[in-house]
């Protein structure tokens, strides 16, 4: 992250933070060149090719079990979220966050 060149670094910053604070059992590691983040299992992970906004993917099929307005896109084992600036990432923090503590109890529970 020290070496990363974005234009919404202020806001992957924040989005790792909220993350990380969402679920004690979270924890986070760089997986295919971005921050990941796991609990028994792969679950979210940063994709730092668009510059116009912060794309995050969870990728787990449970994820598809999850209704919510932040979540986009109809894969059977993935959906997106998208950050256009710190006020879509305040806006959007108390969903995001309960996006992971449902898909955490989903991948638990499984």
């Amino acid at each position: 992250m020290q070496r990363l060149e974005h234009p919404l670094k202020a806001e992957i910053a924040a989005l790792q933070q909220i993350i990380k604070a969402a679920n004690p059992g979270i924890s986070e590691r760089i997986k295919w060149n971005a921050p990941s983040y796991h609990t028994t299992e792969d679950f979210l992970t940063f994709n730092h090719r668009m510059l116009d906004k912060v794309h995050l993917i969870f990728h787990h099929v449970k994820i598809a079990e999850i209704n919510s307005p932040i979540l986009e896109g109809e894969y059977k084992d993935r959906r997106m979220v998208y950050f256009e600036n710190m006020d879509a990432v305040l806006a959007k923090q108390a969903e995001l966050e309960s996006v992971i503590n449902q898909l955490i109890g989903l991948i638990q529970a499984a």
